[in-house]
């Protein structure tokens, strides 16, 4: 496993990868250690570079898929909900088939996704308007739905 970290508007993240995948990215993390070169690395620093500089609205990169097969679905589904547009619970529990009631277990889902702002589970929204819960705190989901949309004008 190699990781990177990197500096951006909502802090420090570390990306890390296996066997030519992005298996996470990290909130919170601190410059540890001296930056290793890999290409994968590379690429995704700058997608997410370009991404908080408003120049990039969807991103290309290998992704490690681990999780439950409801988990699976649900990450795909986040990657449904474009650019600067935002999704309920409820909307993501329809649009895979089930009932509004499974929108908890969506939300849980939602919360356990290793790749943020990859995978744009910031994007996610309560049923009334509301931000609610996020791995990485609602003023970094504030910060990048402002991003995303600012980014839209």
């Amino acid at each position: 496993m190699t990781s990177r970290w990197m500096d951006s508007p909502i802090g420090g993240l570390r990306i890390r990868a296996s066997a030519d995948l992005i298996t996470a990215i990290d909130f919170d993390a601190e410059a540890v250690g001296r930056p290793v070169s890999d290409p994968l690395l590379d690429r995704a620093q700058r997608q997410l570079t370009e991404y908080f500089d408003g120049d990039r609205t969807t991103f290309d990169l290998p992704l490690a898929r681990d999780g439950s097969e409801f988990q699976l679905k649900v990450w795909s589904a986040l990657n449904t909900i474009a650019y600067g547009q935002t999704a309920t619970y409820g909307q993501i529990a329809r649009q895979l088939g089930y009932d509004t009631t499974v929108s908890r277990a969506v939300g849980s889902a939602n919360g356990s996704n290793p790749i943020p702002i990859v995978v744009p589970c910031h994007r996610v929204i309560g049923s009334n308007g509301t931000l609610t819960g996020y791995a990485g705190g609602i003023d970094r989901k504030r910060t990048l739905l402002d991003l995303e949309t600012a980014g839209l004008f």
